[in-house]
């Protein structure tokens, strides 16, 4: 049952590994889809997850302890 497991995750790799390196186009598509993901997720950032806690507490030593408060008290 293992070998069969490994043989077919094998193929797979394969697989998949001949069509990448055999791509032209692609491999650009590919690079552009990962930059548009990596200026989303940047933008997705920025916008949407604000840094609370250096908003909220003045230093580190304030953030640790309202850290420590919030997971030994949850609401």
């Amino acid at each position: 049952m293992l070998k069969r497991i490994k043989r077919g995750a094998s193929a797979v790799w394969r697989f998949y590994y001949d069509g990448f390196r055999n791509m032209t186009v692609g491999r650009s598509l590919w690079i552009l889809i990962l930059v548009k993901v990596a200026v989303l997720l940047l933008v997705f950032k920025l916008l949407f997850f604000p840094d609370v806690l250096k908003r909220d507490y003045p230093d580190d030593d304030a953030r640790a302890e309202a850290v420590r408060q919030s997971l030994s008290h949850p609401r």
